[in-house]
């Protein structure tokens, strides 16, 4: 549980987020950090995803081990996973699904109670919230910047601000009373907030995560548009391996599908125009 609350490592992940965010013009909608796993979700207008989740991934890492004293892995491998959301309603679902995490994990009554950092729905379109550079890990007279800025923006498509964030707190709001009946229905309480400040960081959860589930690539409401989704992305694996093909056997302008990442940035290779 590395990334178990605390006042110093709450300060840590949002000047990191922050400085990230910033870095690759990511548009950052909510966020919410549990002791072990984040979730973002966010707008990728510039195609730089992985780039973005490697740049921040790595400084959580090394700012965190220098922080807990710790000189190891500090991420399960192949725990980074990208969902593509379709419609603007998906958007608003996950939104709200990440925002009441902590009360499905079972953790605090409330996402608001939540120790940890994390993101209300009236945050989204307010103003920016101004993070300090922590002063263990960076250099004073390094070229991390002093300060960042984290602002939260509204989706693409959103019409009327207020609107979403009506509609998100009462989607919180409504997981959050589903899993409290649960958890009732279960006979078991909620940890608490002060239970989870008392946790030990080197410990790992009682319940383990279950392995070589599914890994789902696209969320989408809508049955037929999910299939449809799922479709262009069958289209355009099948392209890419094509394509693949041919820069292997060496045809060094072999043009990969739009959407390609790695052999854009690595080779500099062309990509197909969207559409």
């Amino acid at each position: 549980m590395f990334l178990r609350p605390s006042r110093a490592l709450r300060q840590l992940l949002l000047y990191l987020l922050a400085v990230s965010v910033e870095r690759f013009g990511i548009e950052l909608h909510a966020y919410c950090f549990l002791s072990n796993h984040l979730h973002l979700i966010l707008t990728d207008p510039h195609g730089v995803l992985p780039a973005f989740e490697q740049y921040l991934g790595s400084l959580i890492a090394r700012s965190c081990n220098a922080l807990l004293g710790h000189c190891e892995s500090f991420w399960a491998p192949g725990s980074y996973n990208a969902v593509t959301l379709v419609e603007e309603g998906d958007v608003v679902d996950k939104i709200a699904y990440t925002l009441a995490n902590p009360v499905s994990a079972g953790l605090v009554r409330r996402g608001s109670d939540w120790p940890g950092l994390w993101s209300s729905p009236d945050a989204i379109g307010g103003p920016p919230v101004v993070a300090k550079r922590p002063k263990h890990f960076f250099r004073a007279e390094g070229f991390m910047p002093e300060a960042a800025s984290l602002r939260l923006v509204a989706p693409p498509g959103v019409e009327s601000l207020e609107e979403l964030r009506r509609v998100v707190r009462c989607e919180v709001r409504r997981r959050e009373d589903e899993a409290a009946q649960r958890l009732a229905s279960e006979g078991r309480p909620f940890l608490g907030a002060r239970r989870v400040l008392a946790q030990d960081p080197f410990a790992v959860p009682a319940k383990e995560e279950p392995r070589r589930g599914l890994r789902p690539r696209i969320a989408c409401l809508d049955k037929e548009k999910r299939i449809q989704a799922i479709m262009r992305l069958k289209e355009f694996l099948q392209a890419y391996r094509e394509a693949w093909h041919e820069f292997a056997s060496g045809v060094r302008d072999a043009l990969f599908p739009h959407g390609t990442y790695w052999m854009r940035v690595a080779y500099g290779l062309p990509c197909a125009r969207a559409g």
